[in-house]
């Protein structure tokens, strides 16, 4: 059955300087004395970018439509895309090849970190050292402990800090948390969750990895922490073609699941799952990747359970199918004892239970519109407030989603304290959740 009520879809859419290309073993700078610059509403923001790939140009393309920002630096290890962006703002920008580098960049305020997710955290973490905000690209992070020690590093140096789960800045995302939030389908038992899409049996492809290393790259620089792999192409191309590896994205699930599992978070307030069990594996794609297939999840709560379903085998969409066209589908189910919502990022439909539902109140707006998850960033700056997407919000997705690759890697349930945000009863697991970065990058400790 159709609901009987719809809403409208919120819609809005010189080269000056070049650090030296080659590099000595890598070190990270203390920012231990440093103290970001108060911006007050009539200053300009001075905006850097760290990845200069399509991410992070889209990213930039919102962020200088606020008429307060000025894009003073960018960094990239690829100087093709540095140069491109540079090109875009050559009267103001300063070009960089490493971000420690432009972090140092006097007058900076806020950067955009937009780099394949194993980079993530590392970057998040000197930034907030330095005492410039930051918008981080989703995945958060792709570790339990690198996510708890990014949140850590906001609180510590008192950021301004948005996740880039654009999604949450839409209209249909704030009527539907409304919607649930109304008591409409009664108490919540579960939720299902899911995102499926077919790219088998190729995959990205077989047969790229080379020793041949396109000029202006630094592959060192770009596989940073992560482990040493030859060039691929794939491999360096975008947040898509990153997905299909372990060590550089954690697969999938931490690039689709913080838009998706974000809703029943965000509507139902969950905090951090006691339990974690997952599956899954690669079983049918055969490509120059390592990243499952499949994987399947069950998070337990105080007071309901939520899983998880992700393959990129097969693109079945429960409800939300519309044609027998072969592409990527996505949904929540929210289970009430009234009724079930489906719903995705811009569509919804009610399954009643009976007539349990005809008394179904009008829900009235309460969660105010979004001038874009950019320019909320931007505008939080201004007035020195938190947006909706900061880590401490967000940490509640990342850790449930990193806690959901553990498991399937240990192949077991993995049980968590809220309140310590401590493993329990696994040593092993516990000391997995620490990631081992490649030498000479560390991991930072002091954070946890």
């Amino acid at each position: 059955m159709k609901s009987s009520f719809t809403f409208r879809q919120y819609s809005r859419r010189n080269f000056v300087k070049t650090a030296s290309a080659s590099f000595s073993a890598p070190f990270i700078f203390s920012f231990a004395h440093a103290k970001k610059r108060k911006v007050s509403p009539s200053d300009k923001i001075h905006l850097g970018l760290i990845g200069c790939g399509s991410l992070g140009k889209s990213n930039l393309k919102e962020c200088v439509t606020h008429p307060n920002v000025v894009v003073t630096a960018a960094c990239d290890v690829w100087q093709q895309r540095l140069q491109e962006v540079v090109n875009l703002h050559k009267d103001t920008c300063t070009a960089y090849t490493d971000f420690r580098d432009m972090l140092q960049h006097d007058g900076l305020d806020a950067v955009i970190i937009a780099t394949p997710p194993h980079w993530h955290a590392l970057i998040a973490i000197e930034a907030a050292k330095a005492g410039i905000h930051f918008y981080l690209e989703k995945p958060m992070t792709l570790h339990l402990a690198e996510s708890l020690a990014v949140r850590n590093a906001v609180r510590k140096h008192k950021l301004i800090c948005q996740i880039g789960t654009q999604i949450h800045a839409g209209e249909h995302y704030r009527r539907m948390v409304e919607f649930v939030r109304s008591g409409n389908l009664g108490p919540i038992g579960a939720i299902r969750t899911f995102c499926v899409m077919n790219e088998a049996p190729k995959g990205i492809g077989k047969g790229y990895n080379t020793d041949k290393i396109p000029e202006g790259l630094n592959w060192d620089m770009w596989l940073g922490p992560g482990p040493k792999h030859p060039f691929n192409p794939h491999l360096a191309k975008d947040a898509f073609h990153h997905s299909f590896w372990m060590d550089y994205s954690g697969g999938w699930t931490p690039g689709m699941a913080p838009h998706i599992i974000d809703l029943p978070i965000w509507a139902l307030d969950l905090g951090y799952p006691l339990e974690t069990s997952a599956s899954g594996g690669r079983y049918i794609i055969d490509d120059d990747g390592d990243a499952y297939d499949h994987h399947d999840v069950v998070w337990k709560y105080p007071n309901l359970t939520m899983t998880w379903a992700h393959n990129t085998t097969n693109s079945y969409g429960f409800d939300v199918l519309k044609s027998n066209e072969s592409k990527r589908r996505h949904g929540v189910y929210f289970h009430g004892n009234n009724g079930t919502l489906v719903t995705n990022y811009s569509d919804h439909q009610i399954f009643p239970e009976g007539d349990r539902m005809l008394n179904m109140h009008e829900v009235p707006k309460s969660i105010p519109p979004s001038p874009g998850h950019r320019l909320e960033w931007i505008d939080a700056i201004k007035n020195g407030s938190q947006p909706l997407c900061n880590p401490e919000y967000h940490v509640k997705i990342d850790v449930a989603i990193a806690l959901s690759i553990l498991s399937m890697r240990l192949g077991r349930t993995i049980k968590f304290d809220p309140v310590k945000e401590k493993i329990i009863g696994d040593k092993e697991a516990a000391r997995i959740a620490i990631p081992t970065y490649r030498s000479p990058w560390k991991f930072p400790t002091e954070y946890l």
